[in-house]
């Protein structure tokens, strides 16, 4: 059995299995009230789904990954290990959305707030969006009103589609596609006919139509890894998290004394509690028996694919930070040059400037493809061959450019699906079993599949643990974010 590692006697201790942001989350947590904490992850880094490799001189995240204002336990995350300054929000909502299937030719249109007060911190921005006919503005406006009514708990709306909703408020499919989904496919993971209606109203109630600044977007300006393996690991290691990697959990049991077991192909754990923060297929096997009333309910949680492509030009092509695309398979498009360590500089090669390391001329974009069930097993080759030219549509300066690097990434399982009904589906963080709490974006944190609801499922877990070792959360999550 492993031992104490220097702590004091009678200090409870816990194992966090799986070191995503829920796992390392709820480790934080745990170790911030006075738990002693073993953190077990398979892999030989953290962060989850969420991450970063080397290819070549790249440091890349295997796909886009943002927040919003609104998401406060993320930024919670980002304040606890020291990275909020390396991933900042923009200072207001601004959005270029780029439309190349216009009859009259490409236009321009952004979805911009000010700082009036909800809901007409958006109405300048509607009133001159080009994407939609003034009569679809008017459309748009009354769904938003009529959706800031809702209540996104409302198991009823858990059973509907997004897209019955929008066609009862009158919304054409161009302003389904020109902006409903054009927000709700990144967030969801979904278009509106398959995702619940409950979850999409929880992401523009909140993200729109709660506080001005809410749909306010932040982006990670340093590798993924940067924050959640290396910050999240030091800041661990502060606390005295003991963090196993390539420990991958085989059992969970539990002993005559009430107390459990987490036994890896290496080690057993003795633990007073269990945090099982590991996708929901991985928890089904993991789970003791009448750990919950109807285990098998995790496995009717099905999962959806992204999709990112990730292409090097010789030159710079693109000007703004990201932007999103009507008309065009491509959805959004990220500049990812300098947070990849791909330097920005002339067609001469290095620079003598500056002393910074060698500067190469160049632009390296990704672009984000979510709800990607159609492509997500298609050759490298016949993606290259579709999104290039699609590229060139949308970017001229990308036309004769030449193209250094073309590779993808592929997360099959990227998030649960939002189906409607899922809501039923999803647990909460205390189980049947004392002492043992699940964790992950998948679990009932009303949020969709997004960095904040893995973090909040990890402060949910957290508490559900400390509750059972007779110990009060220092700062629940309403407080602490």
């Amino acid at each position: 059995m492993s031992p104490d590692r220097n702590a004091p006697a009678g200090t409870p201790h816990a194992v966090v299995v799986g070191g995503g942001l829920a796992g390392t989350t709820a480790a934080l947590r745990l170790a911030d009230s006075g738990v002693r904490v073993t953190l077990l992850e398979g892999r030989p880094r953290l962060g989850g789904l969420a991450f970063s490799f080397r290819r070549g001189e790249l440091t890349v995240d295997n796909g886009q990954h943002v927040y919003l204002r609104c998401c406060t336990a993320y930024r919670w995350f980002l304040d606890r290990v020291e990275g909020a300054r390396l991933a900042p929000l923009q200072k207001r909502l601004d959005v270029p959305v780029l439309d190349v299937g216009h009859p009259r030719g490409p236009r321009l249109g952004r979805l911009r707030r000010t700082a009036l007060p909800v809901p007409l911190h958006l109405a300048g921005s509607l009133a001159t969006y080009p994407h939609l006919s003034p009569a679809e503005r008017l459309g748009v406006a009354r769904a938003a009103l009529a959706l800031r009514r809702l209540d996104p708990a409302d198991p009823a709306l858990d059973g509907i589609d997004f897209a019955t909703w929008l066609g009862r408020h009158g919304q054409s499919p161009r302003a389904v596609a020109a902006l409903w989904d054009l927000v709700g496919i990144p967030t969801l993971n979904a278009p509106a006919a398959d995702a619940s209606m409950g979850l999409a109203a929880m992401v523009f109630k909140t993200g729109l139509l709660s506080e001005p600044g809410a749909a306010d977007i932040g982006w990670a300006h340093v590798p993924l890894g940067e924050l959640h393996d290396i910050r999240a690991r030091k800041a661990l290691d502060a606390l005295g998290v003991r963090t196993e990697l390539r420990a991958k959990a085989e059992r969970i049991s539990r002993t005559d004394d009430g107390r459990w077991t987490v036994r890896t192909d290496r080690e057993v754990f003795d633990a007073d509690a269990v945090v099982l923060a590991v996708p929901q297929r991985e928890a089904h096997g993991l789970l003791p028996e009448g750990a919950l009333d109807d285990p098998d309910r995790l496995l009717d949680i099905d999962t959806a694919p992204i999709l990112n492509l990730h292409v090097v030009y010789d030159r710079k092509v693109l000007r703004r930070p990201f932007f999103t695309a009507l008309g065009s398979p491509v959805q959004w498009v990220f500049d990812r040059t300098e947070s990849s360590g791909l330097l920005r500089g002339g067609p001469e090669g290095p620079s003598s400037k500056g002393g910074g390391g060698r500067r190469v001329g160049g632009q390296y974009l990704a672009i984000s493809q979510s709800a990607a069930q159609d492509e997500i097993d298609e050759p490298v080759a016949a993606l290259r061959e579709r999104y290039l030219p699609e590229l060139e549509r949308l970017l001229p300066a990308a036309r004769g450019a030449g193209v250094r690097d073309f590779f993808v990434t592929r997360e099959r399982t990227a998030t649960f699906a939002p189906t409607p009904g899922v809501g039923r589906l999803r647990p909460g963080a205390r189980t049947s079993a004392p002492g043992l709490a699940l964790a992950g974006a998948w679990t009932a944190t009303g949020w969709p599949a997004t960095m904040e609801g893995a973090v909040r499922s990890g402060f949910s877990a957290a508490g559900a643990a400390l509750s059972d070792l007779g110990r009060r959360q220092e700062r629940p999550l309403q407080e602490a974010v």
